[in-house]
């Protein structure tokens, strides 16, 4: 699963086939951290997630997504470490600013050594927890994709280019905690200059990115051109 292959099966040619069934049981072990696998990992997943609509709802509707202002890109990182949270799996997001409230999913890999997403036509309006990122709360990077639109309309992260740095992000736990993010930056790449390292790479504090697809819909290739991505941190947690 290294990068060359990562580059060779997570590109423009794989993202017009979705999982139907890409779910396994729950998350095994967290293996030990290897930079370089992760980095490589990540970048198939920046790419399949540029392309998580290809099916034209944009062109067809004329309705776009909110794409991130410029006054929103704010700060990718900290400095500080911050508080984190013991490790348990996520149940739920609420992202007030944006109207969100989803179930999350946990998906892995495909057999293909693709990021598994979300099906189309049966959790558009369901997010999912990379389960192979730290937990929400632990220190580390976590993260959560969604999709912006499917073949009935807009999805989960529809408005997710609207967030602004300020806005909070609550995922609640499985050991009844909520995890209170505080949203720092909201960021669009185009896909062929992703930044893999700096979403996916791990941090010393309690990260959290949210990413979908955005930037311009090309109907020649039925791709997005971009991806949205949402840099947060955690400041807080309460409990139910």
């Amino acid at each position: 699963m290294g990068g060359r292959r990562w580059r060779r099966v997570a590109g423009f040619s794989v993202v017009m086939s979705w999982p139907e069934s890409p779910y396994s049981s729950g998350p095994p072990p967290r293996p030990a951290p290897n930079p370089r696998a992760w980095a490589a990992g990540c970048a198939g997943a920046a790419l399949v997630l540029g392309g998580l609509s290809i099916i034209g709802f944009a062109i067809a509707s004329q309705v776009h997504a909110p794409q991130p202002a410029d006054s929103a890109a704010g700060r990718t990182s900290q400095a500080s470490q911050g508080p984190s949270l013991s490790r348990s799996l996520p149940v739920t997001v609420d992202i007030p600013a944006i109207g969100v409230h989803s179930q999350l999913l946990r998906l892995g890999l495909n057999q293909d050594g693709t990021i598994a997403v979300p099906s189309l036509t049966t959790a558009a309006d369901e997010a999912a927890w990379y389960k192979y990122s730290a937990t929400p709360g632990e220190v580390g990077t976590s993260v959560i994709e969604g999709h912006v639109d499917s073949y009935q309309g807009p999805a989960v992260f529809f408005r997710l280019g609207a967030l602004q740095p300020g806005d909070d992000v609550d995922i609640t736990l499985a050991n009844g905690v909520t995890a209170i993010f505080r949203v720092t930056g909201v960021r669009e790449y185009l896909k062929d200059q992703f930044p893999d390292q700096l979403i996916y790479g791990d941090t010393h504090y309690a990260a959290l990115r949210l990413i979908t697809c955005g930037g311009a819909f090309d109907s020649a290739t039925g791709h997005y051109l971009s991806s949205t991505v949402v840099f947060a941190s955690l400041t807080s947690s309460r409990r139910r």
